[in-house]
């Protein structure tokens, strides 16, 4: 754990305001191909910087080591900066309002576990893939882990030691069509916290992994859908990469500034009064605290997080901010401004994305339609500023008289997520997380995403 030598060495220039952070972030990587070794990682990064405001400008500076030295110093010079551009400034802004607060302790230990338990586990999964699946033409097995850990003083908001540790393990599976074709699918295992949280016993892992050979078999023998606009029913896990990629972004409140679709929508309708959507600090729609995958409970600003209410019954109301934009739009920030790495100033970023779960069965929903599809999951998506998105679908199933049929080979869906947001007329009662990956805005960061069943229309792509 990151040990504290800020706090007896903080010296704060009066009026100004000032964020100090101290960070270690490390990761690990085990990959295993067909049984053998071929990866074998751990980094460690840890430094310190500074974030100062001096009327409306602010310097920063950092500085990649961990001594009581470079508090001073990192302070000193960050100080330099702000002043540097505030003399320079074309036009003055304000100072922002202060955020008083108290200290937000330490949420969860991150825990330092031998390499070597992390290699016997995935060399035990891939044991467990060649006994059981000889249909196989590859497979890879791959453990990865992040943490970051964080020191944060604040001269006018509150000040805390949070960690964000995760780990995961990853099963890829690769087959070949009658014709030679490959067709390939993974997922990810495992969520926040150390390797003992989750992959102490591997027991629960091998009914999953089953799952997934069977989905690749129905692949294997699986069909290209239809172009064109179809009804669809979106698992959880596309809803959230929806709620992530192709509106999560538009209501980023920089991004919005910047020209976003989000901007002159704001209090209209956008989606069905069906969609609610919301970003989730550390407690989720059920109100549990913990209950989202990802918790955040204080960003690099000194806000400790809260709900940032998005979309409410298809009304657009509001944005994710920084204290910045906060002040600038009129509303209280909510804790959305994170950076990755002790050199990188925050940013407004997502934390646990999420559309609100409605009062249908899947069930049910499936029966409802005639001749569309069901799509489960995506490997990849894109989408820009105007909402205009298309994402790749690497697992899939037709629908015909409210029946699941044959699989889908990979293929894609596009639309304007506003647009395709209206046309939900149908949403399940349960939600599906993901927590895996990262957000690459400009840096990258961990974010969880989720939401239940969608029924809408997308437009999908052909062979």
């Amino acid at each position: 754990m990151l040990e504290d030598i800020i706090k007896n060495h903080l010296e704060f220039e009066k009026g100004a305001q000032i964020v100090v952070r101290g960070q270690e972030n490390r990761q690990r990587r085990v990959s295993f191909l067909k049984g053998a070794l071929i990866g074998n990682g751990r980094s460690v990064s840890r430094g310190l910087n500074a974030r100062v405001r001096i009327g409306g400008s602010t310097g920063f500076a950092s500085v990649g080591s961990y001594s009581e030295k470079d508090v001073m110093n990192v302070i000193q010079k960050a100080t330099e900066n702000a002043h540097f551009l505030d003399r320079h400034a074309a036009r003055k802004q304000r100072p922002i309002p202060s955020c008083p607060g108290a200290w937000v302790p330490l949420n969860r230990e991150i825990h330092d576990y031998e390499q070597k338990r992390m290699i016997e586990a995935c060399r035990q999964i891939d044991s467990y893939i060649e006994t059981h699946y000889t249909g196989l033409s590859s497979r890879r097995v791959v453990y990865t882990e992040d943490s970051q850990d964080k020191i944060i003083y604040t001269s006018d908001a509150s000040s805390g030691h949070v960690t964000t540790p995760r780990c995961y393990i990853y099963v890829f599976l690769s087959a070949e069509t009658a014709d030679g074709a490959p067709v390939e699918l993974f997922e990810a295992y495992g969520g926040a916290g150390g390797f003992e949280d989750h992959f102490a016993d591997l027991n629960w892992l091998y009914p999953k992994i089953d799952l997934l050979v069977k989905r690749l078999m129905d692949k294997k023998e699986g069909i290209f859908p239809e172009a064109g606009v179809k009804t669809v029913i979106l698992s959880g896990l596309m809803s959230g990469m929806l709620a992530h990629e192709a509106v999560g972004h538009t209501v980023e409140a920089d991004l919005v500034l910047g020209g976003s679709v989000a901007g002159p929508n704001l209090g209209k309708q956008v989606a069905s009064d069906l969609v609610s959507m919301v970003d989730y600090g550390h407690t989720g729609p059920d109100g549990r605290e913990g209950s989202v995958p990802l918790p955040v409970y204080l960003d690099d600003e000194g806000i400790p997080t809260a709900d940032s209410v998005l979309i409410d019954h298809g009304i657009l109301k509001g944005y994710m901010n920084s204290r910045e934009t906060a002040e600038h739009f009129g509303v209280r920030p909510t804790g959305n401004a994170r950076a990755w790495a002790f050199g990188d100033e925050p940013l407004i970023r997502m934390r646990n994305t999420c559309i609100l779960p409605g009062t249908s069965s899947v069930d049910e929903m499936i029966q409802s339609v005639e001749d569309g599809y069901y799509l489960i999951s995506s490997g990849n998506g894109q989408a820009d500023l105007t909402g205009e998105f298309m994402f790749g679908v690497t697992l899939g199933y037709e629908i015909r008289n409210g029946k699941i049929g044959r699989a889908l080979r990979d293929t894609t869906v596009s639309g304007i997520a506003f647009d395709m947001l209206r046309s939900v007329d149908m949403v399940s009662s349960e939600i599906t997380w993901s927590s895996s990956g990262f957000c690459g805005k400009k840096q990258r960061i961990p974010v969880g995403m989720g939401g239940p069943h969608l029924r809408c229309r997308i437009t999908m792509g052909g062979r």
